[in-house]
């Protein structure tokens, strides 16, 4: 048996597809692909998939990841080929690596989100960005099934740097490009995975928390990388080890 390491991104309308959706996608890509597929054993087989640590619906990624087994070798490159070509566009296979051994989900601890804020200056966000990293906790209200809950979302923030868009500037690979005409200003967040999960929208109430910024119009966030933490507060690319053992 093979396991193999995918990375793929959602992008454009696909943002807003659920992961179980994205899930049976992927699933019916696989069969479509005459991807030799192994299956879990009972009565009633699945195939081998795990996932990864999921965007919510949404928000758009370049970084997420899934591993699939197979029962005979295949080629990784010529996966990736196939599988691209019969999945809609907005969700495409970005990388795929065979497994050196491990877990992938032990290298992931943290995300990086870039997050626009379509009307708002980026000096204004700079400044809210400020008085979150200064603060020692911040609590935020969460609506869940079970009602409304109080989380503290400080502790996971590793980061939070402001950039300025550049000149001609569009999010989502060409899709939803911004009116440049308004400001924008662009957060860009490292995040621990932590239980609770702290995702971009608790973010952006923390900053209305700390600094009162409310965008006048839905901000766009994208995760952008997921991976371990190393000492400077960057993320490691968690499939690093498999092409490694690849050379």
């Amino acid at each position: 048996m093979q396991k193999l390491r995918l990375r793929y991104a959602k992008r454009g309308r696909l943002r807003f597809t659920s992961h179980r959706d994205i899930a049976r996608t992927f699933e019916r890509a696989l069969r479509r692909a005459g991807v030799p597929m192994a299956y879990s054993q009972g009565f009633s087989p699945h195939p081998k998939v795990s996932w990864v640590g999921a965007a919510p619906t949404g928000v758009a990624s370049e970084a997420e990841y899934v591993e699939v087994s197979v029962v005979d070798r295949v080629d990784p490159d010529a996966l990736r080929a196939a599988l691209d070509a019969v999945l809609p566009p907005g969700l495409d296979v970005l990388e795929v690596v065979e497994s050196s051994g491990g877990t992938l989900p032990e290298r992931i601890e943290a995300s990086a989100w870039r997050v626009e804020l379509p009307g708002v200056s980026p000096e204004e966000l700079a400044e809210a960005a400020a008085a979150l990293m200064a603060a020692a906790s911040v609590q935020v209200e969460r609506l869940t099934k079970d009602g409304k809950k109080v989380v503290d979302v400080r502790p996971a923030i590793v980061s939070a740097q402001v950039e300025a868009p550049p000149a001609a500037h569009s999010s989502d690979a060409g899709h939803d490009a911004r009116d440049l005409s308004q400001p924008c200003g662009i957060l860009v967040t490292v995040v621990r995975q932590t239980t609770p999960t702290v995702r971009p929208d608790d973010v952006l109430s923390a900053l209305r928390v700390v600094a009162d910024l409310v965008p006048p119009v839905p901000a766009k966030a994208t995760r952008m990388a997921q991976g371990r933490l190393d000492d400077d507060g960057g993320l490691v690319d968690p499939l690093a080890p498999d092409r490694a053992a690849e050379v």
